[in-house]
């Protein structure tokens, strides 16, 4: 069954509308570094793969060349525009029509922020998993300092902070009218809130790799125009090897507090 969407990311006058369109021109160069990350951890091929919120199916074309790849999403719009040969379901992320141990790796790019209902997600999804399997996750961070300058979804300060209910009261009616009644408003996640949500798994950080390749130039990392900014003065100023030491894969204040978005690897327990 169709799930009905207003498609605002496809309106040329909203204001976040080149901020979408740029991450969709780059989706197969993000698709590359979330397979980057995941092959430090398994063999990416001959797997059984669940993508949650694939867009319009750059990660998912990355993969399905080498795994059998299910894409779930809950834009129908978003599916039909996937290249063809991808396995495409239009489903909420919650109400998942599998059996239990169907896969081997779940991946969410960039789309737990975005499900209302998140709490309990990993434990839920940890049902569809192989004894063994593992959970990418890409998510801004909720604390960043950079975030804090500069919202990821909406280029504002300050709105990294806010919650949900507090976006769609306060801020939307104002700056984004259009999008008022959108059930994808996202609430960003600080790094004790996932490992708190995480019980399942153990969890590994790949800060260290993100920084490398962002410094390397890697288009998948980050697109948003601070963060460029910030990549172009760091190299100005040649401080990219003090940057990549102190980069670090722990529960760190580092990474709490500066780190703009947490890749994560979970391995179930």
């Amino acid at each position: 069954m169709e799930i009905t969407e207003s498609p605002s990311w496809l309106i040329s006058q909203h204001p976040n509308y080149k901020r979408w369109k740029k991450a969709r021109e780059i989706s197969l160069e993000r698709g590359k570094f979330v397979k980057m990350i995941i092959s430090r951890f398994i063999k990416c091929k001959s797997l059984n793969i669940l993508e949650l919120g694939s867009g319009e199916g750059g990660t998912a074309d990355v993969f399905s060349k080498d795994n059998q790849l299910v894409s779930v999403d809950l834009s129908f719009l978003r599916l039909q525009r996937q290249p063809n040969g991808i396995n495409r379901i239009n489903a909420d992320a919650l109400k998942l029509p599998f059996k239990e141990s169907s896969f081997d790796l779940i991946i969410l790019q960039d789309v737990l922020e975005h499900i209302s209902s998140n709490n309990n997600i990993l434990h839920y999804l940890s049902q569809f998993l192989q004894k063994e399997g593992l959970v990418y996750i890409s998510t801004p961070n909720r604390f960043s300092l950079i975030n804090f300058i500069a919202d990821p979804h909406f280029g504002l300060p300050c709105i990294s902070l806010f919650k949900r209910d507090q976006i769609k009261k306060y801020f939307l009616p104002i700056f984004r009218k259009k999008d008022i009644y959108r059930k994808d408003i996202a609430q960003l996640l600080s790094l004790n809130e996932l490992i708190k949500m995480s019980t399942d798994f153990d969890i590994f950080l790949n800060t260290k790799l993100a920084v490398s390749e962002l410094l390397y130039g890697n288009k998948g990392v980050a697109w948003s125009d601070l963060h460029l900014k910030l990549v172009g003065l760091i190299k100005r100023l040649g401080l990219e090897n003090f940057i990549f030491n102190i980069a670090d894969d722990r529960d760190s204040f580092l990474n709490r507090f500066f780190t703009p978005t947490f890749y994560l690897i979970l391995k179930r327990k």
